[in-house]
């Protein structure tokens, strides 16, 4: 399938969705990778790990071009070799995305929903935050915090932050499209950010671009 999307989100992010229904070798064949690239996707294991190594440059090429290149910190958060573009990264079964800034600070995370999260939500989900009764939409909305809460604290970059305590989702109305209101709480510190989500079949999208 290739290319699903390549948009200008607004306060000068671009956002790419790419479905992978290509094999590896079909990826591959796209990519002009380095050395320690190619040294870095043998590394793997893991087919799907493999297959998500080079989904990523392969959209990463397609919003930007062939030579850009990613490069990651001591905590694995990603960056691009030139610094160009301030960059959040993420996947989730056949579909990886990119998030890209020149200027602000980014975070994009994604989900492909299932049951699943009815068995970790107490590990999230603060007290002070409302999830819907209604057994329809109920998983829908705590994905929608959960996806929130990655893209808070792949913005913020602390890893000591608790996605339970420190992580706040303020109430929103459940719908396809729509902003959120999220604050990261410490003894020392709050910031706010404006976040925003989307649908798209059975994945939800949550990014943020913050200046």
């Amino acid at each position: 399938m290739g290319l699903l999307l390549e948009k200008h989100m607004g306060k000068g992010c671009k956002l790419g969705l790419w479905e992978t229904t290509e094999d590896y070798d079909d990826l591959k064949s796209h990519l002009d990778l380095e050395k320690n690239e190619l040294n870095t996707l043998e590394s793997y294991r893991n087919y799907e790990r493999k297959i998500e190594f080079l989904s990523v440059r392969t959209l990463l090429t397609t919003m930007l071009d062939p030579s850009a290149r990613i490069i990651y910190n001591g905590d694995h958060k990603p960056f691009l070799k030139d610094k160009s573009f301030n960059i959040s990264i993420t996947h989730s079964y056949k579909l990886t995305s990119i998030l890209l800034s020149k200027n602000n600070r980014v975070g994009i995370d994604m989900e492909y929903m299932s049951d699943k999260i009815n068995r970790i939500s107490h590990k999230f989900i603060h007290t002070d935050e409302y999830i819907t009764e209604n057994r329809k939409f109920r998983n829908y909305h705590m994905y929608i915090h959960w996806c929130a809460k990655e893209v808070l604290y792949k913005l913020c970059d602390k890893p000591s932050l608790n996605f339970r305590e420190n992580l706040i989702i303020k109430p929103f109305e459940i719908s396809d499209k729509g902003s959120i209101h999220g604050e990261v709480q410490t003894m020392k510190h709050l910031e706010e950010f404006e976040l925003h989500f989307f649908k798209l079949n059975n994945y939800i999208i949550v990014w943020c671009c913050k200046e």
